[in-house]
């Protein structure tokens, strides 16, 4: 028994009503036509506003690359093995495909809108990061209210581009979409485009780490972060695992479908557009996440060690 369901969450299927194979349908969820996001995400924002300085966008990707990596002035890489550059670019990726999608729906979407939501969704987990002068041992020590560090560094970071100066402001009420802890409907949005960039970048932020294919095997890297940041709404990474399906049926369906006004279903207009997929294929892939984690915890019960025989997935680093 244990064989197949291992096997039915490594291939997840084949065949598939798409008419693509897994490989496939894959590579279009995580990247697009390359290996790189940076290349749908470019291809998105042309799609969305042709006059959108494409340059500007290119040199963020770079940059906060550059960052992550501890090779940006200042900075030392990133010691986050959860909220790392892979989930960073996966969200400026979702970020961009919902802002698609709003669009093929007749959404007016300006490039203020564009500018909000792609450039805080390529900070807004910056704040874990540890400056050069830091003597703290990792990032993760600054978990909680972690996005008001991320809006600092932000602001310098537009600041020294010479963007504009409503931006940071606008921004600061877009990144506070992503913390949970915060209901929207608190936040002080200083115009409908940043509100509109804010549901849109909270609504991604969430997809993209629980529809990753990564995601159950990462879950134990999260409780570490969690834990060394001071949180404690668990005392084992065994505890937050087996929490994850009420948590995401009670707590995260009701965030996107009321705070966030749905707006993740604009998901399945964009694939269907931009790759004739009739299916959001966020939702499908968490779907299959919880409904796995389901199965290997009855298996497992409160053993993490027994997880090892059904999370063999290695995560990209």
């Amino acid at each position: 028994m244990s064989g197949k369901m291992y096997l039915y969450y490594q291939k997840d299927a084949m065949t598939n009503e798409h008419g693509l194979s897994h490989q496939q349908l894959t590579k279009i969820f995580e990247s697009g036509t390359t290996s790189d996001p940076i290349d749908e995400i470019l291809s998105l924002v042309t799609l969305i506003q042709p006059t959108f300085n494409p340059s500007l966008l290119n040199k963020l990707n770079h940059d906060v690359t550059r960052l992550f990596a501890g090779n940006y002035p200042g900075f030392r890489a990133s010691t986050t093995p959860y909220h790392n550059l892979n989930h960073t670019t996966s969200v400026a990726l979702a970020t961009a495909r919902l802002l698609h999608g709003l669009t093929c729906t007749g959404q007016d979407i300006a490039i203020q809108v564009m500018e909000l939501a792609l450039y805080s969704a390529y900070f807004h987990d910056t704040g874990l990061l540890m400056e050069t002068s830091d003597r703290a041992t990792s990032g993760a020590i600054y978990t909680q209210n972690h996005e008001k560090r991320s809006i600092t560094f932000m602001t310098q970071y537009l600041a020294e581009n010479n963007l504009s100066n409503l931006l940071p402001q606008e921004c600061s009420a877009v990144i506070e979409c992503t913390n949970l802890t915060v209901d929207p409907k608190d936040i002080s949005f200083p115009s409908p485009a940043s509100k509109l960039a804010g549901y849109i970048l909270g609504s991604a932020d969430i997809l993209a780490q629980m529809a990753d294919r990564y995601y159950l095997e990462r879950l134990p890297f999260l409780f570490q972060e969690l834990k060394e940041g001071g949180l404690k709404d668990h005392d084992s990474a065994i505890a937050l695992i087996q929490d994850t399906s009420f948590f995401y049926h009670n707590i995260i369906t009701e965030r996107l479908e009321k705070a966030f006004a749905n707006t993740a279903e604009a998901m399945q207009v964009h694939f269907y557009q931009r790759w004739q997929i009739n299916d959001n294929l966020y939702y499908t892939n968490i779907e299959k996440n919880i409904d796995y984690l389901k199965k290997i915890l009855s298996l497992c019960g409160d053993k993490l060690e027994g997880l090892g025989t059904f999370l063999k997935r290695i995560p990209p680093a």
